[in-house]
């Protein structure tokens, strides 16, 4: 899969990003991006190959996997890096919907059309908002599609077409857990980062709202 795209989109928002924006862009391109495609999509790639199971009795095998990982960890990790990252084309487009106005009215409306205020501002604490949510969602959908944040060396399984209760072994189990707790551990660093800039942004902006009435008022 090429993710050249998702690059050039985090590159865009940084443009607009405040600075624990472009934090978060930061974390997201080096230490989700990059891991995801410079070791983890390796570490999956044959984790349907090199799941055993201690019988060889026709479908037994693909039934028990099926069983064990409804998804592959891989794919829905970079399911979540684009849902995650898309929110931020709203802000993209925004910023993009401000220039061509300009230009439509061959006039100077904005001071800068990059600049979070106005309509700005609240499409991108939408995004925010929404990638928190997204974050959240992936989050709980990886504990109970798995039963908690871990992956055994063994599981036993009794499905339909297998005999008996049989035992599977998992490929490179720990490699794979390092992998998910790092997953996890800058999943969780990317929310805090965003409720941070969220709480960021609506203090600032309550902060130059009320000194505005305030003038007002003095005047």
């Amino acid at each position: 899969m090429s993710w050249a795209f998702l690059r050039d989109l985090l590159s865009g928002v940084n443009k607009y990003s405040t600075g624990i924006g472009r934090i978060w862009v930061a974390v997201v391109f080096m230490f989700r991006l990059l891991v995801y495609v410079a070791a983890a999509e390796n570490i999956w790639k044959h984790e349907h190959d090199e799941f055993e199971c201690n019988i060889k009795q026709p479908g037994c095998e693909n039934v028990c996997f099926d069983h064990f990982f409804p998804v592959s960890h891989i794919r829905l990790w970079a399911l979540q890096l684009i849902m995650v990252s898309t929110p931020s084309l709203l802000v993209v487009f925004h910023v993009a919907y401000r220039e061509n106005r300009e230009k439509h009215h061959n006039q100077k409306l904005y001071r800068n059309p990059g600049k979070i205020d106005g309509g700005l501002l609240c499409t991108y604490l939408i995004s925010l908002i929404l990638k928190t949510g997204l974050e959240i969602v992936f989050l709980v959908l990886f504990y109970k599609l798995y039963d908690g944040f871990k992956i055994p060396r063994l599981v036993k399984c009794d499905i339909k077409p297998c005999p008996n209760t049989v035992d599977c072994y998992i490929s490179k189990p720990t490699e794979k857990m390092i992998f998910l707790y790092f997953l996890v551990a800058t999943s969780c660093l990317c929310i805090v980062l965003n409720l941070s800039e969220l709480s960021y942004l609506i203090f600032k902006y309550s902060i130059k709202c009320y000194l505005k009435r305030d003038m007002k008022k003095q005047q």
